[in-house]
């Protein structure tokens, strides 16, 4: 009688362990709880791979923000920029930080956080170009862009008359304006110059298209993350914590 009633007692605490784990596993302040992030790790300084890490600004703010948020790890999910929206709402990952700008379209799908880094399009050509100094000297150009972005949209409804070339990666689009293949490209005016400086065959036109916020995305659902998130980001700038990863890369 007594070992059934000990049996018994057993058979209820594993009960009760399993059912308090279960309840535990989806909290950010767990200590091996991790935070999926979607990007596309192609656009220097915001997200690249360098010997097999990820780096850059959006990598090293994300980390800050999650170690604040108390998230024992960050596991990046690298994704074609297209892809990024459709992997968010599929529950691939829990948020996107990929140097995407905040745009009326894009709100109609997913939300944004408070925005992180200014930013706007802006033009690359190869050094030795004279003729494009303006969004209007596209016209009857190649232009190259990143299949996805709003570099898309901006020469549709401003320069009809360009010849849009769309590749899949930040990395071939420039080598495109590098190689002479394409007259020029239309891109993010931070990751544009940081390319630049590494590749004297091209040059950014100081003339930006527009301006543009860049903001992290999450699934309309997911408010109370994206809440942690701006309060961590609010944290981070009155800390220091932010302007420090900022004076690293900009």
């Amino acid at each position: 009688m007594k070992k059934k009633f000990m049996a018994v007692v057993a058979a209820v605490t594993a009960a009760i362990t399993m059912f308090a784990g279960c309840g535990s596993s989806g909290s950010a302040s767990s200590e091996d709880s991790v935070l999926k992030v979607g990007t596309d790790a192609t656009f220097q300084p915001f997200e690249y791979q360098e010997n097999g890490e990820y780096k850059g600004f959006d990598i090293e703010l994300v980390q800050a923000l999650a170690n604040k948020m108390g998230y024992s790890k960050v596991e990046f999910v690298n994704t074609e920029f297209k892809g990024l929206i459709p992997g968010l709402m599929s529950k691939k990952f829990d948020m996107v930080a990929s140097a995407v700008y905040i745009t009326d379209e894009r709100k109609q799908q997913i939300d944004f956080s408070d925005t992180y880094y200014p930013g706007g399009l802006s033009i690359m050509v190869p050094a030795d170009n004279t003729t494009i100094t303006k969004g209007s000297d596209l016209a009857g150009k190649n232009v190259v862009v990143q299949t996805g972005t709003k570099s898309v949209q901006w020469l549709k409804d401003n320069v009809p008359e360009a010849k849009v070339i769309e590749v899949e990666s930040n990395n071939e689009m420039f080598l495109q304006v590098s190689s002479g293949k394409a007259d020029a490209a239309v891109t993010g005016k931070p990751a544009a110059k940081s390319y630049a400086k590494t590749d004297p065959k091209v040059k950014v036109i100081d003339q930006t298209l527009t301006t543009e916020e860049y903001g992290f995305g999450f699934r309309k659902e997911d408010s109370a993350l994206r809440e942690k998130v701006n309060q961590a980001l609010k944290d981070a700038k009155a800390d220091g914590t932010y302007d420090k990863i900022l004076a690293k890369y900009f």
